[in-house]
């Protein structure tokens, strides 16, 4: 991924620089200066801020700071005003740079927060509502995967001019997903695919693509629209549920062995899953056999000051030993992360005898969980409500974290969870929620920087860095699934949980502007690299809705070789688009 990444940079930079050369002459000529820019503006009051590499680089900063469309009122830093004020024009290179680190950690936080706190939150509160795999698997743990795109989405929408991320995003994650992914899976693991199922998920994947392209196609949505959007996801759900039921039924009216009738729920959950479900289930009985294996042989009970230390250590010191060292290496670099997420995001696991139950630093949770919300939640506006004029709203929420943490810990044991244990994972759900979303929010700022200073389209931003960062992991996820012999729960995943992605992302992100706005959501589109993002995302769901069944439903390396080819031949085809090689005439 990180080298993709400095590739597509590295191009992007190439061209900028022979942009920012033809400029140049301009700027030679008499009369070009700031003046003349903002002149330019007056004509064109949209993307007013992409201007800023037109002008000398004295000049940039001043313009930033004068040019309304440059304050993204999303996010905790102004990247732009960061870019073109913060260091000498000559360092800029230097600023890049360090933005780009800081994308790439960004999304590990993306990343950590929706594996290690989001899904498993969300599994342990379907368990508690004793929901069927199925269900499960097409609502809460669909929302856990595909965490990251919908906030993604949701916060590029709240903005006009980095809409065109959200839809390069959901565009560029499905084809990258259902070529990438799709193909290395049947590379790995040549397999027959469940014909049903497949036929069912590339279906309605389809109808939302072709949805979303008539509300580009429009330029606009209603309210009314955007519900039956929704609803279109609602019917998915239904048909899932439905047609697993039938399955079921008739599996058992034939009488089959108990061997048979036992596989019927992974068969359920590979195809109506998306893809992490499966490996927690499966992860959960490994943990139980790895729990009892080195289980004490004698009774002993640990202090609470081990128990704290302990649950705030994010390195099992067992699992350190077998990995390889490039494991290590990247576990050193998330462990300070993975600390300050622990110390404030509560996880129950139902897989656990003690449910996660861990005192001291549950009521730690107490305190910081609200006071992370506060400060986190839109940016940290809410931190900065004074309640009368006089008493900050944080000090409030941390006085009543203390006196119920205070309450807590002298009401409860450190070997039993209390009653209400299963609060604390509607906590962390929460918690990780307002984490994922500011996080999703300065990575939609960032890259709308990236976007400015590299003369790059929000569009081309979001079908490969945004699309990406935030499918990277489905991708190695998927693979390790099909090394397994599960190919088919990887294939299912990947057709699965880009449904929930595509119809949540736009659905709820559009929701949510018509809300702040009250009236239509308008939609920007950035030229041809549009259409030919939805164009070849459609394109890729027919030929495999074609290719899949004359195969016999049989994914071979053939196929995913051809899959592989798409998508590369796609990408340059984009690339070209973006840097106007290719053109409509």
């Amino acid at each position: 991924m990180s080298l993709a990444v400095y590739l597509s940079l590295l191009l992007a930079l190439s061209c900028q620089q022979q942009v920012s050369s033809g400029f140049h002459v301009l700027r030679n000529e008499p009369g070009w200066s700031l003046n003349t820019t903002l002149a330019m503006m007056s004509q064109n009051n949209e993307d007013q801020c992409d201007l800023v590499m037109n002008i000398n680089a004295s000049d940039r900063c001043a313009f930033v700071r004068n040019t309304s469309d440059c304050s993204m009122e999303d996010g905790f830093i102004n990247y732009i005003r960061l870019a073109f004020c913060l260091l000498p024009p000559n360092l800029t290179p230097l600023i890049i740079t360090l933005c780009i680190i800081w994308l790439l950690f960004l999304f590990v936080i993306l990343g950590l927060a929706a594996s290690k706190f989001f899904c498993p939150n969300l599994s342990a509160i379907s368990t508690s509502l004793h929901l069927t795999h199925n269900v499960a698997g097409v609502t809460f743990l669909a929302l856990g995967n595909g965490a990251p795109d919908i906030f993604s989405a949701m916060a590029a929408f709240s903005n006009p001019h980095t809409a065109g991320l959200a839809v390069g995003a959901l565009f560029g994650a499905g084809i990258f997903v259902t070529t990438v992914v799709a193909g290395s899976v049947a590379l790995v693991k040549p397999f027959a695919v469940a014909s049903r199922p497949f036929l069912r998920d590339v279906t309605f994947y389809m109808a939302a693509v072709f949805w979303t392209f008539l509300m580009l196609y429009r330029g606009t949505t209603t309210l009314k629209e955007t519900i039956g959007y929704l609803c279109l996801y609602v019917v998915y759900v239904l048909t899932v549920i439905i047609s697993a039921y039938i399955y079921n039924r008739q599996k058992h009216s034939m009488n089959s062995s108990d061997r048979i009738v036992s596989r019927i729920p992974a068969e359920f959950h590979s195809s109506d899953s998306s893809d992490d479900d499966v490996p927690c289930v499966l992860d959960g009985s490994v943990q139980q056999e790895y729990e009892s294996e080195y289980r004490p042989l004698l009774p002993y009970s640990e202090s609470t000051v081990q128990i704290l230390l302990s649950a705030l250590n994010p390195v099992d010191n067992r699992k350190w030993r077998r990995k390889s060292w490039r494991w290590r290496v990247l576990k050193v670099l998330k462990t300070p992360l993975e600390f300050l997420l622990l110390l404030c995001i509560p996880v129950v696991d139902p897989d656990k005898e003690d449910k996660n139950w861990r005192r001291p630093l549950n009521c730690i949770h107490l305190i910081t969980s609200p006071l992370v919300c506060v400060l986190a939640f839109q940016s940290g506006i809410y931190g900065q409500i004074m309640i009368k004029g006089q008493f900050p709203l944080w000090l409030l929420i941390l006085l009543l974290g203390l006196f119920l943490s205070a309450i807590v810990f002298c009401t409860t044991t450190n070997d039993s969870p209390p009653k209400y244990h299963s609060l604390f994972a509607l906590l962390g759900f929460v918690v990780s929620a307002v984490l994922i979303s500011a996080a999703a929010s300065e990575v939609v700022s960032l890259l709308h920087m990236l976007g400015v200073v590299l003369s790059l389209s929000n569009t081309v931003l979001g079908l490969t860095l945004l699309a990406w960062g935030n499918s990277i992991g489905d991708c190695f996820s998927d693979i390790t699934l099909a090394r397994q012999g599960y190919p088919r729960m990887a294939i299912s995943a990947c057709f699965g949980g880009i449904i929930f992605n595509m119809l949540f992302g736009v659905g709820l992100g559009c929701l949510v502007q018509i809300y702040k706005t009250n009236s239509s959501v308008q939609f920007e589109v950035e030229g041809l690299l549009t259409w030919i993002l939805a164009g070849s995302l459609g394109l890729s769901l027919v030929l495999s809705f074609v290719i899949v069944p004359l195969c016999r439903f049989h994914l071979g390396r053939p196929y995913g070789l051809f899959l592989l080819f798409f998508y590369v031949t796609f990408l340059i085809i984009a690339l070209l688009t973006e840097f106007g090689q290719i053109h409509s005439v």
